[in-house]
């Protein structure tokens, strides 16, 4: 409220300094019933504050002259006063716009010699995507007329749109170094370079020495010489007679291979599966949705925001975009919470 006392009192000033003026922008409050989709089942509707501070700065259109002016019109109602649907701003989160479930909070306000005069449109593009709010404008039937000098609240005369680039120098702050710190670092730093010395001794007086066994090994230090490999296997001693098996046909060695094979498969696949089923027993996966009561449909998780005991905790609802509560094709009112895992 008090964002909208200092502009009411700021246009006002303009006003009686003989300028027009117009109020162009989101003021996050539905003005009529015909601005807001679900304006009946709100409670104390007219009791607004925004909407009480918007009675005292626009006219009423439907009384008679007199009676309710204002200083301000709105100037979509000034051209449209009855058209319905008409909204500016819808909830991302519940799919509003796809059932045109919103409300109209979006103006281009102006004063009333300058609308009644000069206005000869206003309107809204509610098929312009990008936003949860749609542009609105106006057309004027005005001629541009070159100003002798720029106001005084001119944007151009903010440091941020002067037209020069700043330096990063002009983002720090020179700081003042106290005497007695610089004193009491002097002495800290000979010593750190004292004790720097001794550490650069010590990492030169560890480098290995030429001709010295410590370092690096030589190629030829992985090899071994023939004479030694025919040593070793002349120590290797021969199998007896008793051991050696008699030799099988090739029959004999194809069936081994075959049943050899097929215990190796039959583990392996075994193995497989007992993998799979301890996985499967770790990590579960989701559970399958829900479904709504009204259409039969998966439902959709969602986590509860606002601060309180349920804060974090999950729940379902219906996956279908927010609407009228008589349209069968909107969002119903299932609601589920979600058991903890």
């Amino acid at each position: 409220m008090r964002f909208y006392r200092l502009l009411q009192i700021r246009a006002e000033a303009l006003l009686a300094a003989g300028s027009h003026v117009i109020i162009l922008g989101d003021l996050n409050t539905a003005h009529r019933p015909i601005d807001h989709w679900d304006a009946v089942n709100l409670e104390y509707f007219e009791e607004d504050p925004g909407r009480k501070w918007m009675d005292g700065l626009l006219s009423n259109l439907g009384c008679q002259a007199g009676s309710h002016v204002r200083p301000f019109i709105d100037s979509y109602r000034y051209f449209q006063p009855k058209q319905e649907g008409a909204f500016t701003c819808w909830s991302i989160v519940t799919g509003a716009r796809h059932l045109n479930y919103g409300s109209r909070i979006d103006y281009v306000l102006g004063d009333r010699t300058l609308v009644i005069d000069t206005f000869q449109a206003s309107f809204l593009l509610p098929e312009m995507m990008g936003s949860d709010h749609c542009p609105v404008g106006a057309v004027l039937s005005v001629s541009s007329v070159p100003a002798k000098q720029c106001p005084p609240l001119c944007t151009r005369f903010l440091p941020e749109f002067a037209g020069t680039q700043l330096k990063i120098l002009h983002f720090l702050v020179r700081l003042k170094q106290d005497p007695v710190f610089k004193q009491s670092t002097l002495p800290l730093s000979n010593q750190t370079q004292v004790q720097m010395r001794p550490n650069k001794a010590r990492v030169h007086s560890s480098r290995p020495r030429p001709g010295s066994t410590r370092g690096q090994k030589q190629l030829m230090s992985y090899f071994q010489s023939s004479s030694s490999r025919l040593q070793a296997s002349a120590n290797l001693e021969l199998p007896s007679l008793g051991t050696l098996v008699t030799p099988k046909t090739p029959e004999d060695k194809v069936t081994a291979k075959v049943v050899q094979g097929q215990s190796k498969a039959s583990e392996a696949k075994n193995e497989k599966e007992v993998r799979i089923s301890f996985w499967k027993s770790v990590l579960g996966g989701p559970l399958p949705m829900p479904l709504c009561r009204g259409h039969k449909e998966p439902c959709v998780m969602r986590t509860v925001k606002k601060p309180g005991p349920n804060l974090g905790r999950h729940f379902y609802m219906c996956a279908r975009p927010q609407g009228p509560p008589t349209d069968p094709s909107a969002r119903c009112n299932f609601f589920l919470w979600s058991r903890p895992s």
